[in-house]
């Protein structure tokens, strides 16, 4: 027993530093290890900017349609009963203010004109008799009353005669004719986008219904919608960039110009309209829009370009450049991104250099730094 004591001794010795080899740190730092420095050909084709404190933009994406800026539309109705003689636009046809729509023939014009015709004949008498009675009265042949009577219905044949003529320019605008008909004309200059008037159609004394709807196109209303979680981030005068269908390529610039102040009961959204010029005439009533609302606050916070950040891992670092060969790989807090910036609530100062562009060269040398 006494000679396997020697060999027991050598075997527990040699469990114990294995042991004692396990126990030690795994991660020790290398000695000697280079520091990681932007060589003459990396500095070529490397960006460095500087962080800097902006105000925050914040951008709200809504859906909206084109609709016409209801200043600039006008619609037109009738003057009078009668028949539809002639129309001379289609739908959609471009007009200019006083142009000839339609000319219709109507009875009753031609009964303010026939009125009319008689009650001018009313005065030539009753001027005629006012004309007798004041002759009579200065030779003592009449008395004043005679004279003042026959005065009298010369000045009400006269009134009479103002009333037709006054209803024939307020009915026909000056556009009607002895014969019965009248035009009807456009009254602004825009796009006829809405027509109710066929030729040989009469029109009924108690049609309450319009002939035409001219609109004017060169300013359009975008109306969008606005949901509850996003009512707090439109305000009237914020800019707005408005894309279609039609032109997913141009961006037609405008401002929120009207917020309503209740929301739709149903859908739960608020409605805003915007107001763009529209000089190409590009923009089309009842198209859909997509619009992008922006908002900038007058908080300050620092900002830097969207493409100095590296995504890995779900995380976001940026390489902070004191020169070239003291580089930092710093986690950064991102707010939010807009327009190619980048806000960023923990993690950079204002005046720090960032490395812009091809950082990820140097991002992995410096993450095994």
């Amino acid at each position: 027993m006494k000679h396997h004591q020697p060999l027991a001794f050598a075997l527990f010795g040699i469990i114990c530093c294995f042991s004692a080899c396990q126990q030690k740190p795994v991660t020790e730092e290398k000695a000697g290890k280079e520091k990681v420095c932007i060589s003459d050909s990396l500095a070529r084709i490397i960006q460095i900017d500087s962080a800097f404190t902006s105000n925050i933009n914040d951008e709200v994406k809504l859906s909206g349609e084109v609709s016409f800026n209801d200043n600039k539309v006008v619609k037109v109705f009738p003057f009078s009963s009668g028949q539809i003689l002639k129309v001379f636009v289609s739908l959609g046809d471009k007009v200019k203010q006083g142009q000839t729509l339609a000319v219709i023939k109507s009875a009753e014009v031609a009964g303010n004109y026939s009125d009319l015709s008689v009650a001018n004949n009313d005065i030539a008498i009753a001027k005629k008799q006012m004309e007798n009675a004041s002759a009579l009265f200065n030779n003592g042949i009449a008395s004043e009353r005679e004279y003042l009577e026959a005065k009298e219905n010369y000045n009400k044949a006269i009134s009479a005669a103002d009333k037709i003529r006054t209803q024939i320019n307020i009915n026909g605008k000056g556009q009607t004719s002895a014969n019965g008909t009248y035009i009807i004309r456009a009254p602004i200059s825009g796009y006829v986008v809405e027509k109710n008037a066929e030729q040989g159609s009469f029109i009924r004394n108690d049609n309450a219904q319009n002939l035409f709807t001219v609109g004017d196109i060169n300013e359009v209303w975008i109306w969008a919608n606005v949901y509850e979680t996003d009512v707090a981030k439109v305000k009237e005068g914020y800019t707005a960039k408005v894309t279609t269908l039609a032109y997913p390529d141009r961006v037609f610039m405008g401002k929120v110009d009207k917020q309503n102040e209740i929301l739709d009961p149903q859908t739960k959204v608020m409605k805003v309209r915007i107001a763009i010029k529209n000089d190409s005439l590009q923009l089309k009533p009842e198209m859909f829009a997509n619009i992008l609302v922006e908002n900038k606050e007058l908080r300050k916070i620092i900002t830097i370009p969207s493409k100095a950040i590296v995504t890995d891992n779900g995380k976001n670092y940026v390489i902070v450049y004191h020169d070239r060969c003291s580089l930092e790989l710093r986690q950064a807090e991102i707010l939010k991104t807009v327009d190619g910036n980048t806000y960023i609530s923990k993690g950079i100062a204002a005046g720090e250099k960032l490395i812009c562009s091809n950082q990820i060269l140097l991002y992995r040398a410096l993450l095994e730094e």
